[in-house]
C-alpha cells in the first residue's frame, strides 16, 4: 500500500508549513492526485485517517482528494486528448506515440489551518497575511521536491 507512504509524505510537508506559519492545528488538506500514480483515493483517505489520529496537529483535520485523469498528446498528429490509464492510443490516428500532459500530479493543492487568536483588539499586519504565508510556504514546498 505505497498510498501510506504518500500521505506520510504529504502530512509531514503539511505539519512543517503549517508549524512555520504558527497554526495551532490542521483543518484541513486539498490534494490534485492523478490517475495514472495508481494511487487509490479510498486508500489514501484510510492512510491520512489513521495517520491523523495518531497526531494531535491533524485531529479533527480532513482529507479533500480531487483526481486528474489522464490527458496525453499524439506526438504524431497533436491530438489532445484524455483516456484512463489502459487506453492510450491516439482516437484521431491510432497512434501509440504520445506524450503524458495531466494525470501523473501528486499536488497539495492547499491547506486550512487553525491560527492563534489575537490576544487584544489592535491589528496585527503579519496576521492579516498568514493565509497568503501559508500558500506560498506550501508552493516552496512543491518546489523543493
Amino acid at each position: 500500500m505505497h498510498e501510506l507512504g504518500i500521505m506520510t509524505g504529504v502530512m509531514e510537508s503539511v505539519e512543517s508549513v503549517a508549524r512555520e506559519a504558527g497554526a495551532e492545528r490542521v483543518l484541513k488538506v486539498s490534494l490534485q492526485v492523478g490517475v495514472m500514480t495508481e494511487a487509490i483515493e479510498d486508500a489514501l483517505q484510510f492512510a491520512f485517517e489513521a495517520l491523523a489520529e495518531n497526531n494531535d496537529y491533524f485531529e479533527g483535520a480532513t482529507l479533500e482528494v480531487q483526481m486528474i485523469q489522464p490527458k496525453s498528446i499524439c506526438t504524431q498528429c497533436g491530438h489532445e486528448f484524455t483516456h484512463d490509464r489502459f487506453h492510450m492510443l491516439c482516437p484521431e490516428c491510432g497512434s501509440p506515440f504520445l506524450q503524458l500532459l495531466e494525470g501523473k500530479e501528486l499536488q497539495i493543492s492547499s491547506i486550512e489551518v487553525d491560527l492563534p487568536d489575537e490576544e487584544d483588539d489592535t491589528t496585527n499586519p503579519a496576521q492579516e497575511n498568514e493565509s497568503s504565508e501559508v500558500d506560498q510556504a506550501v508552493d516552496s514546498e512543491h518546489e523543493k521536491e
